[in-house]
């Protein structure tokens, strides 16, 4: 996410993540309403992308999923092994990123989009 805009998945995001769990990369998907405030009657599957409100940098959701529907707040729902790949992840992204290895989003193609459609921060309050 940046800017409003849902972006197209980083490939280096995905070549990290299988590298670093051994596993082929799952990809939760979201919807624009996902990133509008809870409370505005609008379905939300997912909370996960809503910092992308307060920023204009880029947002990536590292997300710990499971096989059947559990609630995210219940206690004892994560597993240390899920916490503990999503935070080797995350390590493995901040290494790449600092070494200029790994890009977020296209910024030739975020370029593009704007160009074409203009600004769509005004789901940013």
């Amino acid at each position: 996410m940046k800017e409003g805009y849902i972006l197209r998945i980083s490939e280096d995001l995905l070549d990290i993540l299988a590298w670093t769990t051994g596993k082929p990369p799952r990809v939760t998907p979201i919807t624009t309403q996902d990133i509008t405030p809870y409370g505005n009657g609008l379905f939300h599957m997912n909370s996960i992308m809503q910092p992308c409100t307060a920023t204009n940098s880029p947002v990536v959701g590292v997300a710990v999923t499971t096989e059947t529907a559990v609630p995210g707040c219940a206690t004892g729902a994560n597993h240390e092994v899920d916490i503990e790949e999503a935070g080797r992840f995350c390590l493995e992204v901040a290494k790449a990123f600092t070494e200029g290895n790994c890009r977020f989003y296209d910024e030739g193609e975020f370029k593009r989009v704007v160009e074409l459609y203009g600004r769509m921060n005004v789901l940013q309050p």
